[in-house]
């Protein structure tokens, strides 16, 4: 879901809208797109008037799964039924959200049609519109202000609770690193919100997607310390504190500008008041997200988003997911293959992205694993303020002691050529030692792929 201002090659036309939305860094369409023109047709139908015979949809299951199988994500549809008359009791929406109408929505997304589509997560559907710049009525594509519409799948994990969060928090709480709710549309069982469209998609998409260039390390770090202050702001900052839940890179969201803002308050919830330490809740969010103590207690503090802080702090460190069964046995769980090395400032070096080249910041790579493996603590109390971890970030997107220009670097890099050598002619690495003729020779890295340099995106300058 993304939104800003579009650039002129989205301009021009619809033949080259596939290769556009790959250049703007947004959701790839097809992997989506048979589930999504099954809601689109549920849509259609309604409509008209006429019921749509359930049909079962084939669905790529996303890589990330409710942390507690017995409860989904989500509300049932049951619960969702049930609750849905009543949701003029339960709206509370802030004065400065747009109502927009379902045909308005329709129309802005050229009848929600395949070529504005963005992505889908558990909610539903998510698409590309155009509407006016302060109002509802739909305009022409690439004029007025292009939104991202996410649209409810009835079927899907999410229901009209988690819509009404949504609208509760995004519609109440304003600030730069929060994604913007523009407004939203409620008419019969249509549940539809719009964002301001972020043009460089998610943090997730850059970090994993094949084919994705490296995002340079003073980005990273950028993007780290965006993500850090919209935390900061939800549990410090804003007049009811509340815990985001759901903290994790496919909702990191960026602008042209690489800004992080968070997205998805679907499991947002208000934190502990008065002499209460957490709330109890349903464990729900996402495996290798989620605080081990809140996994196993239900208790949710803020620290609990810290530690997803700290697990998507690593994946920017390292390049590696979360979670990932494709891995060789033992380094499934990042947090667990990297911890080790954390507290290492020598061994922290060989779990770094090899995809940096040795672009980045000794000192600043040095204090952001020292910051992960804090965030990581498995003591809840041991882990920063989020004011605490912005504080330690700032400084680190402009320090210029690149590892490339290091003799400890060019030793580690030089070694681990010649490692990657002596493997091609019969010898083995193994556990850090080159092993030749029997004799185990120290090597600072255990072999590893060595990649051609990619060209570093910039961020894009303001249109204006």
């Amino acid at each position: 879901m993304g939104f800003g201002h579009q650039s002129e090659r989205e301009k021009k036309s619809s033949r080259k809208n596939k290769d556009e939305e790959e250049e703007t860094g947004c959701w790839v369409k097809l992997r989506f797109l048979g589930s999504c023109m099954s809601s689109r047709s549920r849509v259609d139908n309604s409509m008209s008037g006429t019921t749509a015979e359930s049909k079962s949809t084939t669905r790529e299951k996303s890589r990330d799964q409710p942390v507690v199988p017995v409860s989904s994500t989500t509300t049932s549809n049951a619960e969702t039924a049930s609750s849905t008359p009543k949701y003029s009791e339960e709206l509370k929406v802030a004065s400065q959200l747009r109502k927009f109408t379902f045909i308005d929505l329709k129309l802005a997304t050229r009848n929600f049609r395949p070529e504005s589509i963005l992505g889908e997560g558990g909610f539903g559907c998510v698409f590309k519109g155009w509407i006016e710049e302060n109002g509802t009525a739909p305009v022409k594509p690439g004029t007025g202000l292009t939104v991202a519409v996410k649209t409810l799948n009835i079927e899907g994990l999410q229901g009209h609770k988690e819509w009404l969060a949504e609208v509760d928090f995004l519609g109440n709480l304003l600030h730069p690193n929060l994604v913007k709710l523009v407004g939203y549309c409620i008419e019969d069982d249509h549940r539809l919100l719009v964002y301001e469209f972020m043009p460089r998609g998610s943090l997730e998409n850059h970090l994993f997607r094949k084919g994705s260039l490296p995002l340079p390390w003073s980005i990273r770090m950028k993007i780290a310390l965006g993500a850090a202050k919209g935390l900061a702001f939800l549990h410090e900052e804003a007049e009811r504190p509340v815990i985001y839940r759901d903290f994790k890179t496919s909702n990191i969201l960026l602008d042209a500008d690489y800004n992080a803002k968070l997205s998805d308050f679907g499991l947002a919830k208000d934190g502990p008041e008065g002499d209460k330490t957490h709330v109890s809740t349903r464990v729900m969010g996402t495996y290798g997200y989620a605080a081990p103590e809140y996994v196993m207690t239900g208790h949710l503090t803020s620290k609990s988003d810290v530690y997803s802080f700290g697990v998507v702090l690593l994946e920017m460190l390292t390049g590696r997911r979360s979670m990932d069964k494709n891995r060789p046995n033992g380094e499934h769980n990042l947090v667990e293959w990297a911890r080790p090395h954390l507290g290492d400032k020598r061994r922290f070096f060989r779990i770094l992205d090899p995809r940096l080249e040795g672009h980045f910041s000794i000192k600043g790579a040095q204090k952001a694993a020292q910051l992960a493996a804090q965030c990581l603590s498995r003591d809840p109390k041991a882990r920063p303020r989020m004011s605490e971890v912005i504080e330690i970030l700032k400084p680190l997107p402009n320090l210029k002691d690149m590892a490339s220009s290091s003799y400890y670097f060019q030793t580690m890099q030089s070694n681990r050529n010649r490692s990657n050598v002596n493997a091609k002619n019969g010898t083995r690495a193994q556990a850090g030692f080159v092993v030749r003729k029997g004799q185990p020779m120290r090597s600072l890295s255990a072999s590893s792929n060595h990649q051609a340099p990619h060209p570093s995106p910039k961020p894009k300058a303001k249109e204006s």
